[in-house]
């Protein structure tokens, strides 16, 4: 599928930010190698997301765009399909869970997508796209399972290869695995003595028990302050997954927020905390990274910031 990755850059790199490349002498002193953080929350809608929605909605046949897409989400590929819906043309639905973001389900309305809420268990969301399909014969638009969402994710690794050479290893966070296997998929192609790591949080570890099973196993109550890393893998990537990756290593909440809080204060990088769980696995040093060239996918950035302002404010009054 490396092809695909390559017809797929090409196919969307007009129209998605080319995001930066970010480094730091800190972080390089304290992982003792070579790091160089591929910037996604500054890509459009705040996260790689983006990259595939674009991908697989300007694939559409005539037909599939008159009736819409639908898919589910939490939130980070409920505003990208929107955006990129509204970009297209397309009528866009998704289905979220009622424990989603405020502030990207308001994102996700505000790019012009209808919004259908449901229930916060990962089995909801599912339930509830088949009515609306059968009813409305909208195209589903999975997101992270279909290979045209994968192929357009694997666009941020192809970049950042491309921008900076040669890297050791590649470490990229794991929720239902369109980005990890889109970065396999890139990375193998281009580097195919690179080695591709998956980070995921403990509390939602079903990519790493399914590697080590050989079956996909299903997550059962998430409980992870990454929002965006709470679903189970797909037939598609856990194919992907098996194949390209060559480990998946877990991060605890504080080692999240750990990271997350170096890229605020040391990197001055607004960063999710499912964008900083690939950052996590670095930092954990569960691997010898010692002289090693590194990349790190930072796949978003989108933060509900309410209570940080708020707090803010108060003092300004107080």
């Amino acid at each position: 599928m490396f092809k695909e990755v390559e017809a797929s850059y090409e196919r969307i790199k007009k129209i998605v930010n080319l995001t930066p490349v970010m480094t730091s002498s800190t972080l390089n002193e304290i992982a003792d190698s070579e790091c160089f953080l591929k910037c996604e929350n500054f890509q459009k809608t705040g996260t790689f997301k983006f990259r595939g929605a674009f991908n697989a909605l300007s694939q559409l046949s005539p037909k599939q765009k008159k009736k819409g897409v639908i898919s589910h989400s939490s939130g980070n590929h409920a505003q990208a399909l929107a955006l990129a819906a509204k970009l297209l043309g397309v009528k866009a639905v998704v289905v979220m869970p009622e424990n989603a973001s405020p502030v990207k389900v308001a994102a996700t309305r505000g790019y012009g997508a209808k919004i259908v809420m449901c229930g916060s268990h990962p089995t909801d969301r599912e339930k509830a796209v088949v009515p609306l399909l059968e009813r409305y014969g909208y195209t589903f638009i999975h997101p992270s399972n279909d290979l045209k969402i994968i192929a357009g994710a694997g666009t941020a690794a192809y970049e950042l290869i491309g921008e900076i050479g040669e890297l050791d290893y590649v470490f990229s966070p794991v929720g239902g695995g369109g980005l990890l296997s889109g970065t396999a998929l890139a990375t193998k192609g281009l580097l195919l003595s690179a080695k591709v790591t998956g980070v995921e949080p403990k509390n939602a570890d079903d990519a790493y028990q399914s590697l080590k099973a050989g079956k996909i196993i299903r997550v059962k109550d998430p409980n992870t302050i990454a929002d965006g890393l709470r679903t189970s893998l797909g037939s598609n990537t856990f194919s992907i997954i098996r194949e390209k990756v060559d480990q998946i290593i877990t991060v605890s909440e504080e080692q999240i927020v750990d990271a997350m809080q170096f890229l605020w204060e040391r990197m001055k990088l607004v960063v999710e905390p499912s964008g900083a769980v690939s950052l996590a696995g670095v930092l954990s040093k569960q691997i010898d990274l010692r002289s090693k060239r590194v990349g790190i996918i930072i796949s978003g950035g989108n933060i509900d910031l309410i209570d940080f302002f708020t707090t803010i404010r108060q003092r300004i009054k107080s």
